[in-house]
């Protein structure tokens, strides 16, 4: 079929492909490895990028508790600052209202201006 002379030429034919194919796989590169680190790169990439969302999620979650604590905190004193308010208010009433009787006179303030009083 094939004499000698044509299988050496095949065989030479063959071994400058394989020689060819090593010097551009040396070269560029094995694809084969390239794809692998490829995918490990991405598998990396994704995972700290993940990383990098939760972190993000942690860091606006603890902004938003410490804030809302915060926010807390200052209801807390305005309560107690209106509290004290109204009670000083109470007080001055009460210390009116006995000096007007201490003196025999009579506050004609009714519960409603009281209590208009107290809103104002």
């Amino acid at each position: 079929m094939f004499s000698l002379l044509d299988t050496l030429k095949m065989a030479a034919g063959i071994a400058a492909g394989l020689v060819l194919y090593h010097l551009y796989a040396v070269a560029i590169g094995y694809p084969s490895a390239a794809r692998e680190a490829r995918a490990g790169y991405i598998l990396l990439a994704e995972k700290s990028a993940a990383d990098a969302r939760a972190a993000e999620m942690e860091r606006q979650r603890d902004a938003a508790a410490q804030a809302i604590e915060e926010h807390r905190k200052r209801l807390a004193a305005a309560e107690a600052s209106e509290q004290a308010a109204k009670d000083t208010l109470e007080i001055e009433i009460q210390s009116y209202e006995l000096q007007l009787s201490e003196k025999n006179r009579a506050c004609a303030v009714t519960a409603a201006d009281r209590q208009w009083l107290l809103r104002h």
